[in-house]
């Protein structure tokens, strides 16, 4: 019998940490560069808030989330895009890889084609494989900046048709970032393309060539997912948000319901706490730019003349090769 998820790759980035962790346990030092996490911890409202939190009985939310998170992730949007949201179309999410399996089952038919670049992030393909969904991948090069054009996504769509489109800017691993114009061209694009646009948003905030552009500034048909992992430094707290078309919430608070129940309790009281964190948070986004600066210097010197700007997130993609 043919087993569904033959061919389904691991997640190689969490295979070399549980052995780095390993190593760690037998008293070795290791410099961790295997996995996407910020440098800096939690802000120290949110662990305060956490330490108030602990004494009292933490049981299931909202299925999808609790109020006072969707609003402040509500007044979160309006300071930082200008865009008005209904809480009511806002899920708290197990990290954004819960919601992007609660997006993939609700938009598309299992089996559907979703598009991704390449390189990108690679449990996209091993997700979306393991859900029974096809993938078809849109290079893109060292020669645009490896930034995703609509003539791209229309040359694709054309040789091998798709259902949906799965983007992220700032990306991972390039940290390559579109302007307002340029994402304006990928939402018009799918538009006319009849493909369903799910915005991966994770690495918003974390910019060092402009502020980020939400696709939600310039669409309401796009699914948007986010997390607290990255610009809020909550990787362990395991929590995420989506931001749902009207048409679709239905059918994700019920597949919240059944798969997950709510996200944890205890990281969405963390995370309302996150919202009245802002000096903080912008300090690590200063210490960050200074680290990226050191490596645009330093790394030529070193003999490392090929690299990917890093528009954003805390990505340095460079070939090694020679």
């Amino acid at each position: 019998m043919t087993n569904s998820l033959d061919g389904l790759m691991p997640f190689f980035a969490m295979d070399i940490l549980k052995r780095a962790k390993a190593l760690e346990a037998q008293g070795r030092t290791v410099c961790h560069l295997e996995v996407g996490e910020p440098g800096a911890p939690p802000a120290a409202r949110v662990l305060e808030a956490v330490a108030r939190a602990l004494p009292e009985p933490q049981g299931y939310t909202n299925a999808k989330g609790l109020n006072a998170l969707r609003e402040g992730l509500e007044g979160y949007y309006e300071r930082q895009h200008g865009v008005q949201i209904d809480p009511e179309l806002i899920v708290a999410t197990m990290g954004s890889s819960a919601g992007f399996i609660l997006a993939f089952h609700t938009a598309f038919q299992t089996g559907a084609r979703i598009a991704i670049t390449r390189p990108g992030y690679p449990a996209y393909v091993n997700t979306l494989l393991g859900l029974g969904y096809g993938v078809a991948e849109i290079p893109v090069s060292a020669g645009n900046g490896w930034r995703l054009t609509g003539a791209e996504i229309a040359t694709a769509h054309a040789r091998q048709p798709f259902d949906g489109l799965l983007f992220a800017s700032p990306a991972n691993p390039t940290g390559a970032s579109v302007s307002r114009e340029q994402l304006a061209d990928i939402v018009a694009t799918c538009a006319r393309l009849g493909v369903t646009l799910i915005s991966d948003e994770i690495y918003h905030g974390l910019d060092y060539a402009g502020p980020s552009v939400s696709a939600l500034e310039l669409t309401r048909d796009a699914i948007i997912i986010n997390s607290f992992s990255k610009y809020f430094s909550m990787t362990g707290w395991r929590l995420g948000w989506a931001i749902i078309p009207p048409d679709l919430m239905r059918a994700v608070e019920c597949l919240q319901q059944n798969l997950f129940l709510s996200a944890p309790a205890l990281s969405q009281i963390a995370a309302v706490a996150a919202f009245d964190c802002e000096d903080e948070l912008q300090a690590n986004i200063a210490a960050y730019a200074r680290n990226r600066e050191i490596l645009l210097e330093g790394l030529p010197k070193a003999g490392f003349t090929k690299f990917a700007p890093a528009d954003g997130a805390f990505y340095l993609y460079a070939d090694v090769r020679e």
